[in-house]
């Protein structure tokens, strides 16, 4: 193997400066709680409509209740304990509870079906399963018989039975009971846990068919949330809205970040509810995914050229205003004279709009787990909202590197966190070596052996990327995404994708078709708000969108879109044709993972035989 250059090289040298990771995810917390234990930690929504403070004091004495009630049942260090819920506050009480007993998690989506579920908690020996519901708890029941290590179940919502299934109250009582025989047992479980010990078992897809369970260690864990700390970028004051799944690493590692940085967060999973939240929680920072940042560009793009055509064309010259501004930015250039005076006067009639619709507040948006379109990226820039793009996978425990504000350039994924290492393999695969790095697969030693067939420990991401002059990591395509044409030719679908999505609002998703065929084509799912608003707009009230799919306007629209896409395309590249699909991809139909990732070859078979009508004859 060559290497190519080593990102987060500055003059030579990497940059290997972060705060001292805590000994273990356990004694984060509780350095966490005795440096702030009466500030406000989180805040949760109640049933009534509001809101609930809670101090970190709050929060580790439950998170203890509940520890102590695991060790109670027999839980002991590095044994695994699932947890089966939505985002919410009840997932990180749990969460931390094993932590603070010095167990592992394991992450089971609540969209898991039972057979999976059996798989994942078998293949991890999980001995407890904390479930958000009794629709979780029904999984296990069912596959109880192929699970004969599970000898508990905690129940979050519901009263349990009392024997197989205890209540979260339950077990928090079993815990007391033993606190106040052993004080001091939290203290000697967290004692007992090191960096090198299992912390997370997260299981992702499989090429076997069954997910891959990657081990994370406490060090894991520690290391990224010392790192987070260490840029610089979030401070004590900030608020956070963290909506993402916990279940993914990217949810979990924003933990670690606010443990290490002690900033409070704001937990609330209902995705629908994520715009109407984002007024009346005002977050200064909020990580995401490019389909929340597509939605809000797409709405607010569609709103303002569907009104009166002077306040379309008020828009128009803000947003070319704003991205000369942003230009001036990005080339560290001050904003003065007439375009400081024009710039003012667009944040005063749009873009002040735009950001009081996002809570007023944003310091930063962070935007990971795909590729977002850099014409989205800047979009927002223009409107004073900086949108930092970063990268890592679950075996990288999510927080493999970062663009740092002094140094934007939409289209990139930053630099390399302090202490990690990432470079380009001969074959233009992206390789990361540093303490984020996960302990490896579980059970799976060929596995472990293809990630890691480079010397020196270096990962194999499976990515394709470069690196620029600055250290900078610009990803182009995932290398088992890179389809070829029949004449042989190589498209890299999801950099096409991401493309059109700036210049089509009323694209949801778009899935290029082009693997082994003689051209490139496309499924693009409307966004069904979009969809709705232009219906009204063109007389068809109430319309969603496979009512719309083959409208004549619409599809003209489309091809507008794709035409100006086209235009900046190789040949090959270019998308001949394309089918609107008769409703939105969605988690619960498997088209989309749980953070909004689609499934490429989930969608294609669902639909085939739309596919196969573009190329039929």
């Amino acid at each position: 193997m060559t290497e190519v250059l080593s990102a987060g090289r500055t003059s030579g040298s990497l940059n290997t400066q972060y705060q001292t990771p805590a000994s273990s995810f356990g004694r984060l917390i509780l350095d966490r709680t005795a440096a702030s234990g009466p500030r406000e930690a989180f805040r949760s929504p109640t049933a009534d409509g509001g809101w609930r403070s809670y101090t970190w004091n709050q929060i580790t004495e439950e998170s203890s209740e509940a520890a102590a009630g695991l060790v109670a049942l027999g839980v002991e260090v590095e044994d695994r304990v699932a947890i089966a819920s939505g985002t919410r506050l009840e997932w990180i009480l749990a969460d931390f509870a094993i932590m603070l007993a010095g167990a592992a998690t394991t992450t089971v989506y609540p969209s898991t079906g039972p057979e999976d579920v059996a798989y994942i908690l078998g293949d991890s020996d999980t001995v407890v399963l904390i479930a958000e519901d009794q629709s979780q708890v029904d999984k296990v029941i069912e596959q109880k018989i192929n699970l004969p290590g599970v000898r508990q179940v905690v129940l979050i919502d519901g009263e349990g039975d009392g024997d197989f299934v205890l209540s979260w109250d339950q077990l928090r009582q079993k815990g007391r009971a033993l606190l106040a025989e052993k004080p001091g047992l939290i203290e000697e479980r967290v004692s007992a846990t090191g960096p090198d010990n299992l912390a997370t078992l997260i299981y992702t897809s499989g090429t076997t068919g069954k997910p891959k369970g990657v081990e994370l260690t406490h060090g894991n864990w520690t290391y990224e949330g010392a790192a987070i700390a260490s840029i610089g970028i979030l401070r004590e004051d900030d608020v956070q809205f963290l909506w993402l799944p916990l279940a993914h690493s990217f949810g979990k590692v924003l933990l670690a970040g606010q443990l290490q940085a002690g900033f409070m967060t704001v937990v609330d999973g209902r995705i629908p509810k994520i715009v109407e939240n984002l007024p009346v929680i005002k977050p200064t920072f909020m990580a995401a995914v490019p389909r929340i940042f597509e939605k809000v560009y797409a709405g607010v793009a569609k709103q303002a050229t569907s009104e009166s055509k002077a306040k379309a064309a008020i828009f128009e010259w803000a947003c070319r205003v704003g991205k000369r501004a942003f230009e001036q930015k990005l080339e560290g250039k001050p904003v003065k004279g007439l375009l400081a005076v024009q710039y003012g006067l667009a944040d005063k009639l749009v873009f002040s709009k735009i950001k009081a619709r996002m809570g007023g507040n944003i310091r930063y948006f962070v935007s990971g787990s795909a590729a977002l379109s850099k014409d989205i990226n800047a979009w927002f820039g223009a409107a004073g909202m900086t949108i930092l793009e970063g990268y890592g996978l679950t075996e990288t425990s999510a927080g493999t590197s970062i663009v740092r504000p002094e140094h934007l350039m939409p289209g990139t994924i930053g630099e390399p966190m302090p202490g990690t290492e990432m470079k380009i393999a001969e074959d233009g695969e992206i390789l990361i070596r540093g303490p984020g790095v996960m302990r490896g697969y579980r059970n799976r030693p060929q596995d472990n052996k293809e990630a890691f067939v480079y010397e020196g420990g270096w990962f194999s991401t499976g990515d394709i990327g470069v690196i620029d002059d600055l250290g900078r990591v610009k990803m182009t395509d995932r290398k088992k995404d890179l389809v070829k044409t029949s004449g042989g030719k190589y498209i890299a679908p999801g950099a096409i994708e991401a493309q059109f999505k700036a210049l089509c609002p009323l694209a949801g998703a778009m899935v290029v078709i082009a693997n082994e065929r003689n051209f490139a084509s496309a499924l693009v799912a409307l966004d069904p708000d979009a969809a709705k608003a232009w219906g009204q707009s063109h007389g068809l009230d109430g319309s969603d969108p496979a009512a719309i799919a083959d409208n004549a306007d619409l599809r003209a629209e489309i091809q507008a879109a794709l035409d100006a896409l086209n235009a900046n395309l190789n040949r090959w590249e270019t998308i001949k044709k394309f089918v609107v699909l008769p409703r939105e991809l969605t988690v619960e139909s498997g088209e989309l993972t749980p953070s909004l990732k689609v499934k490429r070859k989930v969608v294609e078979q669902t639909f085939s035989d739309l596919v196969e009508g573009m190329y039929a004859g």
